[in-house]
Order: C-alpha cells, then sequence, then structure tokens
C-alpha cells in the first residue's frame, strides 16, 4: 500500500466550501473544548498539514540535559563504574560479556561449526595419541605441534624431556584448538572474534604450564638445586615490587635513569613555558647549522625524552651533530585540575610552539615531526595550516604514527563504544586517565611477555632483570586529561574523524590532502600499537611526495635505532606526486632493503630539502617572551 503521509490534500471548490461553512459554523456555535483525550496526536497534526510524520519515539534522541531526573542517575552511574573501573583497570566487564554472549549466541546456532570443532578436537586428541606413542620407543621425537615464533616461554631445552614435552605440547594443542574455536562464526564480527581469541589467550596464558613450579622443568630445577632459595628470592622480589607500587615509586632500578643527569642529557634551553608545554632549544654543536629548524612534538602519553634517552642513542643529540637547530615540546602531566583541557588545547599549545619558534629563527620554514599521538596532532595542524594558507612548514616527518583508525591494530580491543563509555565514567571521576590504568591495556597486549615471563623470571626463579634506559623512559609515564582523551577516543579512533576530513579545528574541518609539503613516515615491522599497515594507509590520504620506512623493531625500540645497533635493517621508498599506488602488501617487493639505522637515511632526506647553511640562532631571543628560562630538561619531565 503506498504511504500517504506525504501526499497534501488539494485545495479543491468542495473543500473550499467545506471550510467556509465550517468557519460559520464555528462562529454560531460556541467552541468546544477539547478533553485531553480528544487532542490531536502529534501524527494527525502532521497529516492534517500534509507533513511526514515525526519519527517513531523509539527512535527519536532525547538529551539528557532535557530529561529533569537525569543529572542525579547518571551520576550514580557514573560513580558505580568509576569505582568498578578501579578494579578492572579500565576494562569494562560490560562489553565483555556482551562480545561473549554474541560468540557463544552465533556458536550455539553453527551446528556445522561446532562439528568442525569436534572434529579438530579428535584430530588433536589423535596427533597427540600418536606423538606419546611414539616417546616411548624415541624420546627425541619432534613435537606433533610449534609454538608460535614470538612464543618463547618452551625454548629451553628442558622443556624436551618427559614429562615436560608431554605437558607443553598438551597446552599448545589446546591454545591453537581455543583460537579455531573463537574464529570464523558467521554473523561474529572480525573485532569481536579478536576480543574473544585475546580474552581467551590471556586465560590460557595464565594457566600455562611455564607459570608453575611443578610443570616448569627450569624453575623446578634450581628450585631443587638451591633447597627454595630462588622462591625466597623471588618472595623478596614481589615484596619489594608490591612496595613501590603502592607507595607511587619507579621500578626497581629505574632510579638510576634521572632525566638531565642519565637520559635527556642533550644541551639546551627552555626558552618558552606555558601551563600545556616547555619549548626546549638544543644549542649548536657545529659553527654552522642549517637555515631550517626541526620542532619535534612528542606523544603526551609519556615523557619526551623517548627521543632524547642516552647520548649514544638520543635521536635529538644525532640531529643537532648534524647541524640541525632542534625544539622540542615537553608536556605537561595535567592533573585532576586539568580535566577540560581538549584537543583544541593541545593543537592550540602546537600552535604558540611554532610562533616561539619563527621568533628565534625568524624568517624560516620548519621541518615539522611529530612521534605517536604528537604525530596524529602534528599532521592536523599541517592539515590546518594548509587550509589557512600559512606557508610554515618546509616538511614533515612522521614517526610510528596513525592518521587513519580504521585498523588500530590489537589496541581495537580496548576501544569500543563500551569501552571508551566506561573510560569516561572512570575519568570523570579522577579527572584524568592514570599511568598504571594505561600500562595495564598496554601489558595486557603482551602478557606472555610483559607479565608471565616477568613473573616466572623474578619471582619463580629470584633473579632480576637489569633496568636499561628505554625501560625506564617506560616506567616515567604521564596522565592523560579527561576530556582530551575522551575527543581523542571518540574523535579520532571510534569516528576516524581526520581520516575522513570531519575533524575541526577553529570550527573548521581539516582534510589531510590539503598538506603540501614533503613527507617523510617511519613505522615498524613489529609495532602492536600503530601497525605498519595502517600507518602505510596515509599514501592514500595526502597527495605530496611521501618517503615511507619500514624498520625493523617495536613502537618504541624501532624509533631508538641509533648508527651501530646491532641487527637493525629497514626498507625505504619513495612515492612521488603521480606514482601509482602501490598496495603494502607488495611494497616491501619495490621498497630497498638497507642494514643498520634509518637516522642517516632521514637526515639525507632533511638535508635535500634545507636550503643552506647559516650561523646558529642565539639561545631564545635574549629578553622578552621567549628568553632563556632554565636548562634542558626543564621542569615539566620531572612531574610526577
Amino acid at each position: 500500500m503506498p504511504d500517504t503521509r506525504t501526499q497534501t490534500r488539494p485545495k479543491t471548490e468542495e473543500n473550499s466550501k467545506s471550510a467556509d461553512s465550517a468557519e460559520t459554523d464555528s462562529k454560531a456555535t460556541p467552541e468546544k473544548q477539547e478533553t485531553p483525550d480528544e487532542q490531536e496526536t502529534p501524527e494527525e497534526k502532521a497529516e492534517a498539514c500534509g507533513d511526514l510524520a515525526p519519527e517513531p519515539p523509539e527512535i527519536v534522541h532525547h538529551s539528557p540535559l532535557e530529561m529533569p531526573d537525569r543529572y542525579s542517575t547518571k551520576s550514580i552511574d557514573r560513580a558505580a563504574n568509576a569505582h568498578l573501573a578501579r578494579f578492572t583497570l579500565g576494562v569494562t566487564p560490560y562489553g565483555m560479556a556482551s562480545t561473549f554472549f554474541t560468540w557463544g549466541a552465533h556458536l550455539m546456532g553453527a551446528p556445522g561449526k561446532q562439528a568442525q570443532l569436534a572434529e579438530k578436537a579428535a584430530r588433536k586428541a589423535m596427533r597427540f595419541g600418536v606423538y606419546t606413542n611414539q616417546l616411548t620407543r624415541d624420546p627425541n621425537t619432534p613435537g606433533c605441534i610449534e609454538p608460535l615464533p614470538h612464543d618463547h616461554r618452551f625454548d629451553h631445552e628442558s622443556w624436551q624431556q618427559w614429562p615436560y614435552n608431554l605437558i607443553h605440547q598438551s597446552f599448545l594443542l589446546t591454545q591453537q584448538w581455543w583460537y579455531n574455536a573463537a574464529c570464523d562464526i558467521d554473523g561474529v564480527t572480525e573485532r569481536d572474534e579478536h576480543v574473544v581469541s585475546f580474552v581467551t589467550r590471556q586465560m590460557l596464558d595464565m594457566a600455562s604450564p611455564s607459570n608453575f613450579i611443578a610443570t616448569n622443568p627450569e624453575v623446578a630445577s634450581a628450585t631443587l638445586n638451591e633447597g627454595g632459595g630462588n622462591l625466597m628470592r623471588g618472595m623478596q622480589n614481589f615484596l619489594e615490587d608490591w612496595e613501590r607500587a603502592i607507595s607511587g615509586k619507579p621500578a626497581v632500578g629505574a632510579e638510576e635513569f634521572v632525566p638531565g643527569r642519565d637520559v635527556a642529557t642533550t644541551p639546551g634551553k627552555v626558552v618558552f613555558r606555558t601551563h600545556l608545554l616547555e619549548l626546549i632549544q638544543y644549542a649548536p654543536q657545529t659553527d654552522s647549522v642549517h637555515a631550517e629548524p626541526i620542532l619535534i612534538i612528542p606523544a603526551w602519553i609519556m615523557k619526551y625524552y623517548i627521543l632524547d634517552l642516552s647520548p649514544h642513542n638520543s635521536l635529538v643529540g644525532h640531529l643537532v651533530e648534524q647541524g640541525y637547530t632542534v625544539f622540542m615540546v615537553s608536556w605537561r602531566n595535567p592533573t585532576a585540575e586539568d580535566r577540560d583541557m581538549g584537543m583544541a588545547d593541545y593543537i592550540d599549545a602546537v600552535e604558540e610552539a611554532f610562533d616561539a619558534v619563527g621568533a628565534i629563527v625568524p624568517d624560516q620554514k620548519v621541518h615539522g615531526m611529530g612521534y605517536c599521538l604528537g604525530g596524529t596532532l602534528m599532521s592536523a595542524k599541517a592539515a590546518q595550516m594548509a587550509r589557512d594558507g600559512q606557508d610554515k612548514l618546509a616538511s614533515l616527518t612522521l614517526l610510528a604514527t596513525q592518521v587513519d583508525f580504521t585498523e588500530p591494530g590489537e589496541l581495537q580491543l580496548f576501544i569500543s563504544e563500551s569501552e571508551v563509555t566506561f573510560l569516561e565514567n572512570m575519568m570523570w571521576d579522577q579527572g584524568y586517565l592514570d599511568t598504571k590504568q594505561m600500562a595495564g591495556a598496554f601489558q595486557l597486549l603482551r602478557s606472555a611477555d610483559l607479565i608471565w615471563s616477568r613473573y616466572t623470571h623474578d619471582y619463580l626463579m629470584g633473579e632480576r632483570q637489569d633496568m636499561f634506559d628505554l625501560m625506564a623512559w617506560n616506567d616515567d609515564a604521564t596522565r592523560l586529561p579527561y576530556r582530551m582523551h575522551s575527543e581523542y577516543l571518540r574523535k579520532l579512533y571510534l569516528g576516524n574523524e581526520l581520516a575522513q576530513g570531519q575533524y575541526h579545528i577553529d570550527e573548521q574541518p581539516v582534510t589531510l590532502d590539503a598538506i603540501d609539503v614533503p613527507l617523510f613516515c617511519v613505522s615498524t615491522t613489529s609495532d602492536h600499537i600503530a601497525p605498519w599497515q595502517s600507518v602505510y594507509k596515509l599514501h592514500l590520504l595526502t597527495e605530496p611526495s611521501l618517503t615511507f620506512v619500514l624498520t625493523s623493531g617495536g613502537h618504541n625500540a624501532g624509533i631508538v635505532s641509533e648508527p651501530g645497533h646491532k641487527g637493525r635493517s629497514f626498507h625505504i621508498h619513495t612515492t612521488e606526486e603521480d606514482d601509482p599506488y602501490i598496495p603494502p602488501e607488495t611494497w616491501e617487493t619495490v621498497a630497498k632493503p638497507r642494514e643498520g639505522s634509518w637516522w642517516p637515511a632521514l637526515v639525507d632526506w632533511l638535508n635535500e630539502r634545507s636550503s643552506g647553511k647559516t650561523a646558529p640562532p642565539k639561545m631564545g631571543t635574549g629578553k622578552g617572551k621567549y628568553q632563556p628560562l632554565e636548562d634542558a630538561p626543564g621542569t615539566y619531565v620531572f612531574q610526577k
């Protein structure tokens, strides 16, 4: 039947007469007051006017601000979830339960999948039985299943001895079966499958035979040989770690890496300070410098000195030695008082940093550089400057930076509407996202390496891993303001607004294809925070010449890749503006492989885009707004 709600009533002569007579009747007869039951409904009024009927009430949005009783009930919800989040380290149990219900319901409705899993269980049991039978005849029989390449829990030769070979082979077969059970179920999204697989992996990692004295041959042997001395040392290690954790002290050995003394030692001055940042200008180490300075925007989730670690592996020091004037932003560690600072405040802070660099090194363009979240911020700022016709950039370098978040890697397991709402409730209560709550999520992504291997090494074996600069930096985290982190997760992760040209700066959208300066982008092969295939999407969003580097290592270690670092290698390829697009699956076959560090390649690239050498600028402006305030690394880096 056709929908008649959109049909208007033609004003025929008969209708006009009826209207006139109705008007006469209304004048002759006193108007009758309608009772509530007789009043026209919104649908009837809309139909009388020939308009579309209103939306059904179940899909009409009602703002909580329009509901007088919603504020108090919302506060109750937030308070309850905020307290719950302290026990779950910010991971929502509601979203997890919903995901497992979806997975379980679809699995119950998939008899074919159930039959497949039963068949796989029977085949694995048969493989294990055959392997057990072969062991009785040949103790050196190779295992029936190999661990994954990154799984080193069973590398020790003692795991090949009876009964430990049977124990760890049974565990690996069980682990593989659960992966098959979590994936490839009709009606379940890929993300939900990954979440189920991730959670089951956490449970299996917890029950791994490497975590127990009786089932770990290395621990059992050490316990027998030392008469339990390893367990006594492990208990002491546990008590020391527990005391440090509850008292807010750094990890054991981290106190040996103090900014300004052991790390972040490149000489410089703080030349500008606001409530949100300190700007450090590094002292020149050459008689002449390149005319264009470098401004580095690091991530504000950690301290800036990841790029200025020890003297031998400082990217800042390397650039200064190559004749560049380098400026670095050191972000403030926010407190509850900064809860209402948003993304706009951070973008404005970058604008202030550009103004300071322009005042200290006047009449010169700037080589912009951003790392991780700082690279995302720098990309948005570069797009805004291009939109507004601000010709400030000479080039743009992005390190381990995502600008398209449709495939954010394993972090997507913690990014959903349920999870973001849960985090917002927690941050609403305390005003920020705490460092321990962030660290918990990152450790879960690599629980076998970051949690259980440490548990075995430190508490069962009673040994201590030596602290080093990168590990000490990783322990020196910062907080994230409530509003900023909420906006970042909702607009960039969930909404992917920057990649879609919907992200607004100064109330107008910015588009990455407006960037008109050459780009140098570095990604790493083992990055679980910004996977290189996701970083590679920059090719689809920008038009200028783009030099892409894929280096060995992880999100942090791959960036800290000084010349002479053993085992480092990388691929590099430049895509010019008119070159056809190369998909990531075939990019490595086109890119040139090189041994060693990618830092010299960056310097060569910057040299080609610099206008020449000049005398080093003064440290700050000497007086006024940008005069030197104190020696690097400044004050904000020490905020806890």
